[in-house]
């Protein structure tokens, strides 16, 4: 979208779908694992206790970030789709 028109593009010829689609859920998978690490370091009540604070929110922080890459991927792979 560029102001109040809207452009489009045939990527179809361009871009391998099959390929880019594996691509992005090998990504999304990658991501999910990532989240499931960060999970359980955080559900883990030593490290939480005795980590220093700035490396648990540092954890967060990176959680979050895999969190929202991973739920951008998915809806990149779902318009793929369309």
């Amino acid at each position: 979208m560029l102001g109040e028109a809207t452009y489009a593009l045939p990527v179809g010829e361009v871009i391998d779908l099959a390929a880019e689609g594996a691509r992005l859920q090998k990504e999304i998978k990658r991501l999910g694992d990532e989240v499931g690490k960060i999970d359980a370091k955080l559900g883990n009540a030593n490290f939480v206790s005795r980590a220093p604070e700035e490396v648990v929110e540092e954890q967060r922080e990176r959680r979050a970030q895999a969190e929202q890459a991973r739920d951008r991927l998915s809806t990149a792979l779902e318009r793929l789709g369309a």
